[in-house]
């Protein structure tokens, strides 16, 4: 059997990742593994570890990173994870990584960053725009509805996130540089990291990356 595909996704928030990670695991027919997702799935169904990871969370504790590898190994021993997944959102940290290296064994990840400016990502966030009722995302400059403050998919209104706000997208990125982009010297430095350039059109940016990963062998 041969060895499975272990895909990181690395970049900061805004640069794209978790796009072209939906678009690279069916195209290569692997899972899409997010943490955000392994979260919100332990935490509906009450497994014994998301009601671990709710009682650091109530309490305002972070949850361990022991914790999260456990739901992320629970969720890629399933049978469809045989072949390889998709990582977006781990890991974040150095610490992480690490311990994500020791338990993933001799299996080597492809890691691929993805290199977007700062100034990019925050004129990208401040266009981006939100459907209240289906959550499509638009943008002002790059996808702009057809009929303004108006979702193309459903018509309901389209507003901008909080979270969208110039400041916030500044301190995300701080965030970013201080805590994750250590990980790029990691993960070059085990020779496993590829570079791709995030400031391209979103279908350049995937033709970029599946250029960057091997043939895919026959099933």
């Amino acid at each position: 059997m041969q060895r499975p595909f272990v895909i990181i996704l690395l970049g900061a928030p805004g640069a794209g990742k978790g796009t072209q990670a939906v678009r690279l695991a069916a195209a290569r027919g692997l899972p899409h593994v997010s943490t955000g997702d392994l979260f919100r799935e332990n935490l509906k169904l009450e497994t014994p570890l998301g009601k671990q990871a709710k009682g650091y969370m109530e309490s305002g504790w972070l949850v361990p990173d022991e914790l999260v590898l456990d739901m992320l190994f629970a969720r890629v021993a399933r049978p469809d994870c045989v072949r390889g997944y998709v990582l977006d959102g781990f890991p974040r940290t150095l610490p992480q990584a690490q311990a994500f290296g020791e338990r993933l064994g001799r299996i080597e990840p492809i890691v691929i960053d993805f290199v977007v400016r700062d100034a990019t990502i925050v004129e990208r966030a401040a266009g981006r725009l939100t459907c209240k009722a289906c959550g499509n995302i638009q943008h002002a400059r790059f996808a702009p509805p057809r009929v303004a403050g108006k979702c193309d998919r459903c018509s309901a209104e389209l507003v901008q996130r909080p979270d969208d706000a110039p400041a916030v997208v500044t301190e995300r990125l701080r965030v970013y540089h201080e805590q994750t982009q250590p990980l790029v010297g990691y993960y070059q430095t085990a020779g496993v990291l590829r570079e791709l350039d995030g400031e391209q059109s979103p279908e350049a940016v995937f033709r970029s990356l599946m250029g960057l990963l091997p043939p895919q062998e026959a099933a």
